[in-house]
């Protein structure tokens, strides 16, 4: 609004001359009050002294005084007082301090939590809530609330990104983001990116659950690895892998234990060749937990046994030893399992170990035969072929291995000892007579 005064106008004003220099003066106030308040509310608070307003250009001075109100904040709660502050984690709140984790979520961080609403409690079994916040559950609480954490701040934008993140419990959740809904560990996120002064939370809408059985018992329960369990038991080896850990396991199924040539997992089986098995089955073992995303950056990794298994990273997959992976990250309590398709053996036989295996076995066999032990001969010549054709050493060629193995074939397949003894100790010299060249 402008107020401009000409000799024309003021020519025809009535009155005296002071009474209408107040009207003027008055109608000047009002005018630059106005444009003052309406250009107030366009800059919405810019410390301004100007001739020009901030959108629409005006021929009134105006000026405000308020500064403007930042876009996004920074966040001055933690996680923890977010979590209070919003009404809806009441649950989660109390299993926090039930876990003695409140001092850690109100630390410098960051981190990122994956928090479950109070409605994502109760989907639990009655109970539950109940049976976890008493002190005599603290541990397993803490495994539970500290697998919904992950060092770092992660963002929306980030975790649709991941096909996995490792939790501080140790253990690993799966995210999948299936037509643009996320899930992890198969709970829906259904709130993003809560801003808090030490990191950030993403709302589930059900409470996820760490793996709570030890490998051995994971195994057992999958129904897969029969013989591997057998193997376990047989080698002694149960309380190793139920132990702390953690481990990482390359488990045959039992259709990989069925390629071995026939008769080899049954005299694995035997007390009297326990250590050979152990030395086969710490071959699959790896110490320390080492996840899939961990596994194709490696070419090798050193065993329980003591060696090294070859890794190989092609477009068919993962091979572990010429075994290939065929399922990954099967998260138990105390290490993780990856599963491959055929049995790996510790290195190949040399020659000159081999036709050694084979002399003693042909002088202890033919003292038990010559004793009439013809059983005890067979087993000692059966045992002797079965290891050496389970580690073949690369002098035996592809046909001399295919002739022996019909020749074992065949041995096995007769119930009389004696003759079982004959027939394994032609294989033997076969065997023998091939590694001499």
């Amino acid at each position: 609004m402008t107020v401009q005064i000409t000799e024309s106008h003021t020519s025809h004003l009535n009155g005296s001359t002071d009474s209408i220099m107040k009207k003027l003066i008055a109608l000047t106030a009002v005018a630059m009050l106005s444009s003052t308040a309406n250009a107030g509310q366009k800059c919405n608070g810019t410390v301004t002294l100007s001739s020009k307003p901030c959108q629409q250009q005006s021929h009134v001075t105006y000026i405000t005084t308020a500064r403007p109100v930042a876009a996004h904040p920074a966040a001055t709660a933690d996680i923890v007082d977010t979590a209070v502050g919003a009404g809806s984690f009441k649950t989660l709140v109390a299993a926090v301090q039930a876990a003695g984790l409140v001092d850690t979520l109100k630390g410098a961080g960051p981190f990122t939590v994956f928090a479950p609403t109070d409605e994502a409690f109760a989907k639990l079994p009655k109970g539950t809530v109940e049976s976890l916040l008493r002190p005599e559950n603290r541990a397993k609480l803490q495994s539970i609330l500290t697998y919904h954490v992950v060092a770092g701040k992660v963002k929306a934008a980030d975790v649709v990104k991941l096909t996995g993140a490792k939790t501080v419990q140790g253990q690993q959740v799966d995210i999948k983001v299936t037509n643009g809904k996320v899930t992890v560990d198969g709970a829906n996120v259904v709130k993003t990116d809560i801003e808090t002064s030490n990191g950030v939370i993403h709302v589930i809408d059900s409470v996820m659950l760490p793996a709570d059985k030890d490998i051995v018992d994971t195994a057992v329960g999958a129904g897969s690895f029969k013989t591997l369990v057998a193997a376990v038991k047989a080698a002694g080896l149960v309380d190793t892998l139920k132990g702390e850990g953690p481990f990482t396991v390359f488990a045959p199924t039992d259709d990989a234990f069925a390629k071995l040539p026939e008769g080899t997992v049954a005299n694995l089986l035997k007390p009297e060749n326990k250590d050979q098995l152990a030395a086969i089955l710490t071959y699959h073992v790896v110490a320390g937990k080492v996840l899939a995303s961990d596994v194709v950056r490696i070419s090798s990794a050193k065993t329980v046994n003591g060696k090294s298994a070859s890794v190989k990273v092609t477009g068919a997959g993962v091979m572990i030893d010429g075994a290939k992976v065929i399922a990954t990250d099967i998260e138990t309590s105390n290490g993780v399992i990856h599963v491959i398709d055929s049995v790996i053996l510790p290195g190949k036989l040399t020659a000159q170990a081999a036709r050694r295996m084979i002399e003693s076995a042909i002088a202890d066999g033919s003292r038990r035969f010559n004793s009439h032990d013809h059983a005890g001969c067979a087993a000692i010549y059966t045992s002797t072929m079965q290891r050496i054709m389970a580690d073949r050493p690369s002098s035996i060629c592809d046909s001399e291995a295919h002739a022996v193995k019909m020749t074992m074939s065949s041995g096995l397949n007769t119930h009389c000892m004696t003759q079982r003894s004959w027939t394994m100790r032609q294989a033997l010299e076969s065997t023998y007579a091939a590694l001499a060249q």
